[in-house]
């Protein structure tokens, strides 16, 4: 029970705390010595990123890879739906972010001092999945002087020099002998694993095929040599979820998704059905649709000035409060594993670990996907060109993601081109179903949005801070 009980007081405090509160080089070595150990600053981190993502980046992703759209009888993330969001929208998403960040690199940190390998593994592999979850949205962030007491204004390294920094961080802590950890031993406070280290060893692996397969298009022979050599190394990759799924139906104590937009906003109705997850579904008779959407029609994408469709007659996203918060997923890393067997060894395996992706999706819904991936079946490997291929890796990788990890799907697509975008609107008889549609009342041009704009926080703070790109920009590895 400690376990749960300093979760919800994390989740709790980061609820309850407004912008100003949040620094992005707060020190928690400020506190007392009896409040700095290990055990208890390691939570605090790993709360804070699922509280960051869960409560902002999870509603960005989800929006954008068109998992739901906008109701047309609210107006809560209108301007996400209509890709309007600017420099006064969303600051905590960035500082809460690094709020947490800040606990993990101050476990790191002691951890080094200390030489606990084991806690070092944990905190590095946590702050390299929160650090490109960021540079995968905004591009150049502050990592190497981020959370430094004495940095009042750290540096923005550039795209590429985050994820060598990734890489490099990885990789050294992958290299420690973890039979020689010193003093504490994680256990409890551990919310993903417990301290069984050898999933922590897994999911930092997985993370280094995601950063090389990331640069697939801007750095293919990179790519192709760093993919390969990993998996020709042997190491095992992730084969169990890396999520936090303490969570009860008690205010504070709820999935940050759920306790953000339907107990904070205290609006149940705010996230309506899109037409482009639902149209292929139901194309392709996916009985998960029940498990995504309450009973009624689609709204297309963005349609949230719509008059015509009352408010009942339009499917609600289904989301529970004790639902899991994935940081990574087993279904996640056997399509990443999937797509780099595609892609780099002609193919031998990959319809094995695609076929045990496409179960374990449906198996997270109690759901058999077995008649999916036959012969015949509506998702079957096509085992065709590697176009082919791929377009059916990422877009069973894409409705996997559903509801919480909208943003894999979207840098995803943004990599891959997967799920296509539409050359009609949804409204047109030649759409296809699964497509992306730009949005109804887009703001863009007819350009998708490619990454997150800088909140005016960061303007302001800090000189280092680059100059504002468009929302429709592509990050560096998409160009």
């Amino acid at each position: 029970m400690k376990k749960i009980f300093i979760l919800f007081i994390a989740l709790s405090i980061f609820s309850a705390c407004s912008d100003k509160d949040f620094d992005i080089n707060y020190d928690p070595d400020n506190l007392p010595p009896q409040q700095t150990t290990l055990a208890l600053q390691l939570p605090a981190g790993m709360a804070g990123i699922a509280g960051a993502q869960g409560a902002y980046y999870t509603i960005f992703g989800g929006f954008w890879a068109q998992y739901y759209t906008q109701s047309n009888t609210a107006a809560q993330y209108r301007n996400l739906d209509a890709y309007n969001a600017g420099t006064n929208d969303y600051n905590r998403a960035w500082s809460a972010m690094y709020d947490g960040l800040g606990d993990l690199r101050n476990v790191k940190r002691k951890a080094l001092e200390q030489s606990n390998w084991k806690y070092y593994l944990i905190a590095t592999t946590m702050e390299v999945y929160a650090s490109q979850l960021m540079t995968d949205f905004y591009g150049d962030i502050p990592y190497a002087e981020a959370n430094q007491q004495e940095i009042l204004e750290p540096k923005f390294n550039t795209g590429q020099e985050v994820y060598n920094l990734m890489i490099a961080d990885l990789k050294t802590a992958l290299s420690k002998d973890l039979s020689t950890t010193s003093t504490e031993t994680p256990g409890a406070d551990d919310f993903v694993y417990g301290g069984n280290m050898e999933n922590w060893k897994a999911f930092a692996n997985t993370l280094l095929l995601k950063i090389y397969m990331r640069q697939t298009k801007v750095n293919p022979t990179l790519a192709q040599t760093e993919i390969t050599n990993l998996i020709n190394s042997g190491v095992a990759f992730l084969d169990t979820d890396a999520a936090i799924t303490q969570f009860e139906d008690a205010p504070n104590r709820s999935n940050p998704f759920y306790e953000t937009d339907r107990r904070k906003l205290n609006v149940g109705t705010n996230i309506r059905t899109s037409t482009t997850m639902n149209s292929f579904l139901t194309a392709n008779n996916d009985s998960r649709r029940e498990n995504f959407y309450t009973p009624g029609v689609a709204l297309n994408q963005g349609d949230f000035n719509n008059t015509a469709l009352g408010s009942s007659a339009i499917g609600v996203l289904i989301i529970k409060p004790t639902d899991p918060l994935y940081f990574m997923s087993k279904t996640e890393s056997l399509f990443l594993q999937a797509e780099a067997l595609a892609r780099y060894f002609g193919g031998t395996g990959a319809k094995e670990k695609y076929d045990a992706a496409v179960i374990e999706a449906f198996d997270r819904y109690s759901k058999d996907g077995s008649s999916f991936i036959a012969s015949g079946g509506a998702y079957e490997y096509p085992n065709g060109t590697l176009e082919a291929n791929l377009k059916a890796i990422i877009t069973q990788k894409w409705i996997s993601g559903f509801p919480a990890n909208g943003f894999e799907a979207f840098f995803d697509q943004n990599r891959t081109g997967y799920p296509k975008i539409s050359t009609v609107p949804q409204t047109n008889a030649a759409y296809v179903p699964g497509e992306l549609a730009y949005s109804i009342q887009g703001t863009t041009a007819g350009v998708f949005p490619r990454r997150f704009v800088y909140p005016n926080s960061v303007q302001t703070t800090n000189r280092f801070a680059p100059d504002l790109e468009k929302i429709t920009t592509p990050v560096w590895w998409a160009n």
